[in-house]
């Protein structure tokens, strides 16, 4: 099952205007994208009551991936 994450090629299309990453243009962009929203509402979800660790959760949870959107967009991240 890991060797169709192992593809080669792009995930997403890099964005038309700005910094950063596009539209996903494989299936494996979108089960990234849902596993990433995923991991980020379980952790809020988890940690309700304490808002500091929450927080601190959340934010490390939304940059920890990335890299592998950068590593994963065609063309790569720069100013357009």
């Amino acid at each position: 099952m890991m060797h169709l994450f192992m593809r080669k090629g792009p995930w997403f299309r890099a964005k038309s205007h700005g910094f950063g990453t596009g539209l996903p243009v494989a299936w494996e962009g979108w089960f990234f994208i849902a596993l990433h929203v995923a991991m980020i509402t379980g952790l809020a979800l988890a940690l309700q009551g304490r808002p500091i660790a929450m927080t601190i959760a959340v934010i490390v949870a939304g940059l920890a991936p990335m890299p592998i959107y950068r590593a994963k967009t065609e063309g790569g991240w720069r100013w357009r």
